[in-house]
């Protein structure tokens, strides 16, 4: 039996437990998976089309939509090396979480970047963890 790469990759993609989101140069979701059902309540057929605002919390748009147009116009980010960022985000009910991703940059055959994928991971718990310790620590 000869290894099918195609196949893996989507295997990979879809039932992996951390959130997968890709978005085009125009911060509309394009691809979303199981991972990102599971972390932020929305169901793939809600998501797709969607911009990346429904994930974004309100007071962090702003900032966020900077700098993704100007990664999309410049096509380099200081994220795309492997870097974890850490940001908070919103579920589809309203509730906070804290979320760590890396991101996959994409280019078209001249170069032109065309979207960006992140691979997100739900680490809300380990926060609040780090929090109240650092609240004990200090109190």
């Amino acid at each position: 039996m000869t290894f099918d790469s195609d196949r893996f990759a989507i295997e990979l993609l879809n039932s992996m437990p951390d959130a997968v989101v890709y978005s085009g140069a125009d911060g509309r979701i394009g691809f979303w998976n199981q991972g990102a059902e599971r972390i932020f309540g929305f169901t793939n057929a809600e998501a797709i089309g969607q911009s990346l605002d429904i994930i974004v919390p309100e007071k962090l748009r702003s900032r966020h939509w900077f700098g993704y147009k100007k990664t999309m116009e410049s096509g380099t980010t200081r994220y795309g090396g492997g870097e974890l960022l850490s940001v908070p985000a919103i579920r589809k009910d309203g509730s906070r979480l804290s979320v760590e991703f890396t991101i996959v940059p994409f280019h078209d055959d001249a170069g032109r970047m065309i979207g960006i994928a992140a691979i997100m991971r739900d680490v809300t718990a380990r926060f609040e963890e780090m929090k109240a310790l650092r609240n004990r620590a200090a109190g």
